[in-house]
């Protein structure tokens, strides 16, 4: 099963300006998504630019975007080639300290733009460096990339907000998730909409359940000065899995433009809410020691950089309702964890029973089960069939494909949306504030303790009981 997707579009956006130009964020992911979206012909004509604190330079700037540009060139076209070499060899680079009132202003106005400014920076530092800008001092058309987390809960989300919007419109602001790639979106959107035999059963009447899950066998992997301070339900569940459950819950749009979508996608979050108190409806964990992916893993509390007293989740599930007609009473679990025995990256929509099995069927009698995998993106339906020999007894079948897979990565899906102007992809503020209303209440509860920090052993499958409200 292939749904397409037009990822062609022609660049708005002259200049690309990377704040953290010498981060692990643009090495690792943003220079290599960019690198492969140049190397398809797309973006002709882009200028990159770097800046970052003092201690960095131009060669060694030059450096790493040359060694990115070479290692996507043996799948660029003709066209790509010829522009991974001419970004590599005109790309710049800034000392810039973007907490001091001026700097940052007087680097966006001297490149040629309209300037995308990513901010590839922590976000707390990311927040100053636009608080500290005034109003008019960025070209109207400059675009502002922020990174998430947008805020720390809902009332620093609003004061976020309110500051970009100070300094360009809406529609300037690009809040990426890189989760949210454009062939996701709308491998899902397709699926639901699309077919006649899906779309009248996406409802109370004919759904048990759904869960959203992002089990990963990763450990911390060094990222502490990040993931202490956030957790599973900052990381993964606020921002990622909130959005796959608004896309699998939206009503359908009048069309794919950016207003519909995000307007359904809105309209459905703020009807969503934590299914009841935070001690009936939410679990968290942490790993001990343990063996993840064949390599022993250290007790998360012993992690370099982590502050035990800080009590964060690797393991978090929580259980949402949504309060509107299509969905009223059935729950929707989400859950995401590290250092878990297996890797579990799909949604799983459970459908009720059959109204009547006529008697005299035997055998396996379980719901119809619709599984949507995330990275690769999959598709598969579990179904009961009479099975082979006995025509009376009944036996689970599976019928499975592939969805569209695009031939970006996800940073690079992420980087046309913005380079071409277009926020369909991107969290609106609105949105935003609204996924932070609905996990304020638990990381409230949580700092109370009043929900228990359970335990699992790194490489397992969560903590003894865990799987008694999940479809394995």
């Amino acid at each position: 099963m292939s749904i397409q997707t037009d990822i062609h579009a022609d660049t708005h956006v002259r200049t690309l300006l990377i704040l953290g130009a010498s981060g692990d964020l643009t090495g690792r992911l943003l220079l290599p998504g960019l690198a492969r979206l140049i190397g398809s012909g797309r973006a002709a004509g882009l200028k990159l630019a770097g800046a970052g604190a003092p201690g960095y330079s131009q060669e060694r700037w030059s450096q790493r975007v040359t060694e990115t540009c070479t290692d996507a060139a043996p799948t660029a076209t003709v066209e790509g080639k010829a522009q991974l070499e001419a970004l590599a060899a005109h790309t710049t680079f800034t000392e810039l300290d973007v907490t001091k009132p001026q700097e940052l202003a007087q680097l966006v106005n001297s490149l040629e733009g309209p300037v995308a400014v990513y901010f590839a920076l922590p976000p707390a530092v990311s927040q100053r460096a636009c608080e500290i800008l005034e109003p008019g001092q960025l070209p109207e058309t400059t675009l502002l990339v922020m990174e998430k987390p947008f805020g720390s809960n809902q009332q620093s989300a609003q004061e976020l907000n309110r500051t970009l919007i100070r300094l360009v419109p809406e529609e300037n602001i690009h809040r990426v998730d890189h989760f949210l790639g454009k062939g996701t979106v709308f491998n899902i959107l397709g699926l639901r909409f699309a077919n006649r035999l899906l779309e009248p059963l996406f409802t109370s009447e004919h759904v048990e359940k759904i869960e959203i899950f992002y089990d990963e066998e990763l450990a911390l992997e060094n990222r502490a000065g990040y993931y202490d301070g956030a957790g599973a339900l900052r990381d993964m569940i606020q921002s990622h899995l909130l959005q796959i459950l608004g896309l699998l819950a939206m009503n359908a749009p009048a069309t794919l433009g950016e207003r519909d979508v995000r307007d359904h996608l809105g309209s459905v979050l703020r009807a969503t809410a934590l299914a009841g108190d935070p001690k009936a409806s939410t679990r968290r964990a942490r790993y001990t020691a343990g063996t993840s992916k064949g390599r022993p893993v250290p007790d998360y509390a012993t992690e370099q950089g982590v502050e035990p007293a800080l009590k964060t989740e690797t393991l978090a599930e929580v259980t949402l309702s949504i309060n509107n007609s299509r969905w009223a009473g059935v729950p929707f679990i989400l859950r995401a964890g590290k250092a878990l025995g297996t890797a579990r990256k799909e949604a799983i929509i459970t459908f009720r029973p059959v109204s009547h099995l006529p008697m005299g069927f035997k055998g396996t009698d379980a719901p119809t089960k619709l599984r949507i995998g995330f990275g690769p993106d999959t598709l598969s339906l579990d179904l009961d069939v009479n099975g082979p020999g006995d025509l009376y007894t009944l036996d689970r079948v599976t019928m499975a494909a592939e969805l569209n897979s695009p031939d970006l990565l996800p940073y690079g899906e992420v980087l046309l949306g913005v380079l071409s102007g277009d926020p369909t992809l991107s969290v609106r503020g609105d949105t935003a504030e609204e996924c932070w209303r609905i996990v304020d209440p638990i990381l409230t509860a949580w700092a109370d303790d009043e929900v228990p920090l359970d335990e699992y052993p790194a490489g397992g499958n969560g903590p003894h009981g865990w799987d008694t409200n999940c479809t394995l």
